[in-house]
């Protein structure tokens, strides 16, 4: 059988080809180690939620055909070390104090130094530091420069947004940090200030973006500024916009002016941006089972709540089913919605329980060396055709002929062939809609163009056999009697049909399988191979056999 290997970032995954259920997972990480290039004492291999232990097979932790097994490196020793060292120096920073202002020489801005970064996709402001700051030459076409023309590039980081990483800003998408609030007498028609506004619900508390003001007015219990919100270089802007924030209204500082009181490694204090909960928008009079317990919804005891580690919701160590009296020491909390049986989860280097099932395989009990994990007789379809019915004769739409399948499982999920296991596919009241030539019966001849066909039954296949000689006579009946009624002729149980005119008759499916390889040169050598559409021309009724003769109508062409 196989299965696939999936990396943990999804990016990359590989078929892994040639397996048995009885492979073990030291000899799995071989096969890996051949496809991703990673060591297997690098391979840290789960398949849902248990961690892959050597010594243990694919049986024991109930691997299935084509089932997803996820592959997460181990860093190297080499790698971990220095991550170690880094940690520790990261670490020791973290005790120190405030790292101070550096100035690269050049630029208005030093590095550490807090400043307003825009977004490039929305347009807004958001407060940033500066990590490193860089020059770079600006092609012709940027801007209308000069080529060769140098230009500033800071590296920011949003202090909000950590998981952004560093980001690469030119100088007019930076500017101090905004600090000094406009009173209700300083504003002006045509002033550039810059405002909280949210262009979703313009009622609500949103992001910071630049705004020109169009308008002022004051009424006897409110005040109210209108302006033009602007979205960016684009152009882009929303004009007559009622800024509901009038409190909250900031002068732009002009670049080159962060030496007062701005200019500082510590950070200045944080303007206000949407609600963190946008359920109740961070009401505290209402209850929410979003930003707090998610049991009960009650914003009080903070102290007592937990938050699971997989869905970040938080509980109440009373509202828990059974309650808690205590915080738990462990350093990983799973709520009861998100956590796993412990019976059934498998941590690193524990053994697996016995498989009741595993004991009743063949190879509990049988001294032999045969593999009997590399049967695909039962393993199952995981997908299966939907482009016809399982009763459509014919050609099946988008599979040509002449294609290969390594498996027989594989066949049937194309639609060219159902059955897993059975050479006819079939109804005794309809016809037979296709079969498989692999020289199951000695009487079978096979010229290519033209073969002969011996319908199935005649052997004792009781207990475990797969394959037994032929100990009574067949009969005209099930799948039998299915592809007689495939030829244009009238059934006869006694001497058989000829067909007047054989390609009026019902068309049949023919996939060749490898194991007719050793009756017929026709057979591919390895895999099942569909031949396209034949015809039956005669049908028999011997002592022995029920026999049918078939002629191509659509062959593939072999040499």
């Amino acid at each position: 059988m196989w299965i696939q290997v999936r990396t943990m970032d999804g990016k990359e995954t590989h078929r892994v080809d040639s397996l048995s259920k009885l492979t073990k997972v030291d000899e799995l990480r071989v096969k890996i180690a051949e496809l991703f290039s990673i060591e297997p004492q690098r391979q840290r291999l789960f398949y849902r939620g248990k961690q892959m232990e050597d010594s243990h097979t694919l049986f024991d932790y109930n691997v299935g055909l084509n089932d997803i097994v996820q592959l997460l490196v181990r860093q190297s020793d080499k790698s971990s070390t220095h991550g170690e060292s880094d940690g520790q120096s990261a670490g020791t920073s973290g005790q120190t104090d405030t790292p101070d202002l550096i100035d690269p020489g050049f630029g208005f801005y030093k590095i550490n130094e807090f400043v307003d970064a825009r977004d490039l996709n929305m347009g807004a402001w958001f407060e940033a530091q500066i990590i490193n700051v860089t020059k770079t030459t600006k092609s012709s076409d940027e801007d209308g420069g000069t080529d060769g023309e140098e230009e500033i590039i800071y590296h920011v980081k949003y202090e909000d947004y950590p998981e952004n990483g560093m980001v690469q800003l030119r100088g007019k998408d930076v500017r101090p940090r905004a600090r000094t609030v406009y009173q209700w007498h300083q504003l002006e028609q045509g002033m550039i200030v810059m405002v909280n506004y949210n262009p979703d619900e313009p009622k609500e508390r949103g992001y910071w973006y630049d705004a020109e003001i169009q308008r002022k007015r004051e009424k006897r219990t409110q005040r109210e500024v209108y302006g033009k919100i602007l979205l960016g270089d684009a152009g882009d802007s929303l004009n007559d916009c009622r800024i509901m924030f009038v409190t909250e209204i900031y002068k732009i500082e002009e670049p080159g002016s962060s030496e007062g009181p701005g200019a500082s490694s510590d950070s200045p204090l944080k303007r206000s941006n949407g609600p963190e909960c946008k359920v109740c928008k961070d009401d505290p009079k209402k209850n929410c089972r979003i930003c707090n317990c998610h049991v009960c919804g009650v914003k009080q005891d903070p102290d007592k709540q937990l938050l699971c580690d997989e869905c970040d919701m938080a509980f109440h160590t009373y509202c828990l089913n059974p309650p808690l009296t205590t915080i738990p020491e462990d350093e990983d909390w799973y709520c009861p919605e998100c956590r796993n049986d412990a019976s059934e989860v498998v941590l690193a280097g524990e053994k697996l329980k016995e498989s009741k099932k595993k004991a009743k395989m063949a190879s509990a009990s049988s001294s032999s060396q045969r593999d009997w994990g590399k049967g695909m007789a039962c393993v199952g379809r995981t997908k299966q055709c939907t482009i016809v019915p399982s009763n459509h004769y014919g050609p099946v739409p988008g599979v040509p002929v002449g294609t290969l399948w390594k498996f027989r499982v594989q066949v049937s999920e194309s639609g060219i062939h159902r059955p897993h296991v059975a050479g006819i596919h079939g109804r005794s009241n309809d016809g037979a809609y296709s079969l498989v030539l692999a020289g199951g019966y000695e009487d079978d001849v096979d010229d290519g163009n033209e073969f002969t066909y011996t319908g199935s039954g005649g052997r004792d296949l009781s207990g475990n056999k797969r394959t037994a000689e032929q100990s009574c006579d067949q009969k005209l009946t099930n799948m039998n009697r299915a592809l007689a009624l495939n030829c244009n002729a009238a059934v006869n149980e006694k001497e058989g049909a000829e067909a007047k005119d054989w390609k009026a008759g019902k068309p049949v499916r023919v996939v060749r399988s490898s194991k007719g390889r050793k009756h017929s040169k026709f057979c591919p050598e390895d895999g099942n191979r569909y031949d396209g559409i034949y015809k039956v021309s005669d049908s028999w009724c011997f002592k022995r056999d029920v026999a049918v003769c078939m002629r191509s109508l659509q062959c593939f062409c072999r040499y």
